[in-house]
């Protein structure tokens, strides 16, 4: 459950005199004004949208780049560590001929070989021939499994399901084998089961994009839009026997083990206790959990009900779909003209940027500690402590005081709150990606090694004890998790910067901001989904079944209040999906406003540029979540993504919100306004 707007896991004031760290200055060189007014819509009353209010005039000030798909805080801050990241790269990549295998040469080197189009055009669709040849030689059902075995384990493609490695839920000190549902393109089953003028178009961009990749390594038009009918045949039928996103957000539902023997037995023509040595998972493998078995059970039928040459289309497309983006121009500008009519996207991202992304996420954590000792000094990290340990003392103390909760279940959740663990900029070991070979003249090469690395290091776990120190994002990350089988919280150094935090900021924007991105994280252990983990991991339920019943009944009251929420036309907010994020936002910004009620400013009303601490917490909170997006963006990140527009992550939350409503003086009649018996009240 990230925090992040994208493509979102469970996880007495201090008041800090420290200046060895400031975020940077604005590029002008004037002092930064925290809260200015030239970016809000004054002619819009707050209590009737207060993100018209808070961001109105910035918004139309500030159209979104051709590069974009949205654009706002998150974008803006992800885009400044972007050109941080590019100094670095250009700096390291123009010394060739460092010490094989060092941070510098593996990083140089990386980035270099993406930067050599001239190598990358000419050769073409070479690096992928090899394993289309080797498809076109399958002639039998267990050629098709073996490839399928084959293309995963040298991270060739993952055709049909997903494998791998990963914590037992419900034993979260153990690592186990897990299988879930796999085998389709599109971002969601519903683009597939649809038929609207918008999933449509969808669908139509898609069957090109298959059709132009096929004819681009040799296949007759004929025969390309052939392949793009038998594809979105097959993965129509995979994506009906798929679970949607709403009925996997149940850890319970997701969570089904078996005996490697049992779930041989749902899967006649998968046999497991010889598919999975050589998928590289080494040891006695007694047991395995399986998220949706009627899915395996269904695409297990289908092995030997398609027939065999059009598996054959299938996995061509798994490998050329994976490959198109690092590939020759034709194959980029394909993939680019398929995504952008799902995105909304007008230009394609420079190569430079794309590059930067593909290092960091590849060899983040070589890549971070060159970010890290630049861009984040260690009193950041000292900050943060702290005020992680306030807000928890503060979100503790909100727990005492529920007054729909009993003390058994009080003392249960206090008992996790306290087991928080906090990961904050950048780990303390860093990974050092032992035995990956960089190769500045390979760059397609580099990219399989990567990937068969990481798949080798993640099947390798398997036996060994949870290893709960590793970091599950990079460094210049613009975002923040929690994840609920190690209950801990995290938050890199790249979001611990301006709009969510400063060090010359008053307290007002610093709560408003990076605190209550912390309350969001340590709420989403206490969300829907979260509340179901224990103090140490475990998927255990711990709560009165009046308690939960009671939770229930205020979680499907903010349920209700964002499925009236319109997104474009007809489409509305999905509340379900959103459930999470959407409990997060409100507790996290409640436990944020009490502990800014701590500090010295919280007890002052002296206003600083025209505006109150008060207001000026909650228009901290509201810059935030400043953003625009496109049409079809938006579109599609309701059908995928379990965050809400940001519009309505400013407004929903403080509409149940006392403070909010005596800061700016909202009143019955304005269109925000909720009686206060109908306003939210659950953390």
């Amino acid at each position: 459950m990230n925090l992040k707007i994208s493509n979102l896991l469970l996880t007495g004031a201090v008041c800090l005199s420290i200046t060895a760290f400031v975020s940077d200055p604005p590029k002008t060189g004037k002092p930064r004004k925290f809260i200015d007014p030239a970016n809000m819509d004054l002619s819009v009353k707050p209590g009737d949208n207060f993100f018209e209010y808070a961001n109105g005039t910035w918004v139309k000030t500030h159209p979104i780049p051709d590069k974009q798909t949205r654009w706002g805080s998150f974008g803006i801050l992800a885009q400044e560590n972007t050109d941080h990241l590019l100094t670095i790269l250009r700096e390291v990549s123009k010394t060739p001929g460092q010490p094989k295998g060092s941070l510098k040469q593996r990083v140089g080197d990386l980035y270099a070989s993406g930067m050599d189009s001239l190598t990358i055009e000419k050769r073409g669709y070479e690096p992928i021939v090899p394993d289309l040849k080797r498809i076109s030689e399958i002639n039998t059902v267990d050629g098709v499994i073996n490839e399928m075995v084959y293309d995963r384990s040298h991270s060739v493609s993952d055709p049909l399901f997903g494998v791998g490695v990963r914590q037992d839920s419900k034993h979260p000190t153990k690592y186990i084998v897990g299988f879930n549902q796999g085998g389709t393109t599109l971002a969601d089953r519903d683009y597939y089961l649809q038929s609207d003028a918008r999933t449509m178009k969808i669908q139509g961009a898609y069957k090109r994009y298959i059709t132009t990749l096929f004819t681009l390594t040799g296949s007759t038009e004929e025969q390309a839009a052939k392949n793009a009918a038998t594809i979105f045949r097959m993965e129509s039928a995979l994506a009906k026997i798929q679970l949607s996103r709403t009925q996997m957000r149940d850890p319970h539902v997701t969570y089904n083990k078996f005996s490697l023997a049992g779930f041989e037995k749902i899967t006649p023509h998968l046999a497991w206790s010889k598919i999975l040595p050589e998928l590289r998972i080494k040891g006695v493998v007694d047991s395995v959990l399986v998220g949706q078995p009627e899915f395996f059970k269904a695409a297990d039928a289908m092995l030997t009900s398609i027939p065999v040459d059009d598996w054959k289309v299938y996995l061509d497309w798994n490998v050329l779909k994976g490959a198109a983006g690092s590939l020759s121009s034709p194959f980029v500008k394909a993939s680019f003209e398929y995504s952008s009519v799902v995105s909304g996207q007008r230009v394609q991202t420079p190569r430079n940027e794309r590059m930067s992304a593909l290092v960091d996420r590849s060899i983040g954590e070589l890549l971070g500690q060159l970010y890290v000792a630049r861009y984040f000094p260690p009193a950041a990290k000292v900050y943060m402590v702290n005020l992680v340990n306030n807000m928890k003392i503060t979100l503790g103390e909100r727990i005492k005081r529920l007054d729909w909760m009993s003390a058994e279940t009080k003392d249960r959740a206090l008992k996790k709150l306290a087991a928080f663990s906090v990961k904050i900029g950048y780990p303390d070991k860093w990974e050092t990606y032992k035995g990956l070979v960089i190769d500045r003249h390979d760059y397609f090469g580099n990219l399989r090694r990567i990937e068969e690395w990481r798949y080798n290091f993640q099947v390798n776990q398997y036996g060994k004890p949870v290893d709960k120190k590793r970091f599950n994002m990079t460094a210049p990350t613009v975002n923040a998790n929690y994840s609920p089988t190690q209950n801990e919280i995290t938050f890199p150094a790249g979001i611990l910067q301006f709009p969510f935090f400063d060090f010359k900021a008053d307290d007002a924007i610093n709560y408003g901001g990076i605190a209550a991105v912390i309350g969001h994280e340590m709420t989403h252990g206490f969300d829907d989904q979260g509340r179901q983990y224990d103090a140490d991991g475990t998927l255990r339920d711990w709560w009165t079944k009046d308690d939960a019943n009671k939770f229930k009944l205020r979680a499907d009251m903010v349920v209700d209040q964002y499925n009236g929420f319109t997104v474009l036309d007809t489409i509305h907010v999905n509340g379900v999906l959103t459930e999470g994020e959407n409990l997060a936002d409100l507790g996290g910004l409640n436990t944020a406003y009490e502990a800014f009620k701590k500090t010295k400013e919280g007890h002052s009303n002296v206003k600083i540029d025209g505006f109150t601490p008060d207001q000026r917490f909650f228009l901290s909170w509201a810059q935030v979540w400043r953003s625009s997006q496109r049409p079809e963006s938006a579109a599609s990140r309701i059908k995928t993504d379990p965050h809400s527009p940001e519009q309505y992550r400013t407004n929903a939350p403080i509409s149940n919100m006392d403070a909010w409503y005596a800061a700016f003086d909202v009143k019955p009649g304005d269109k925000m306004y909720k009686k206060p018996d109908d306003r939210i009240k659950i953390w």
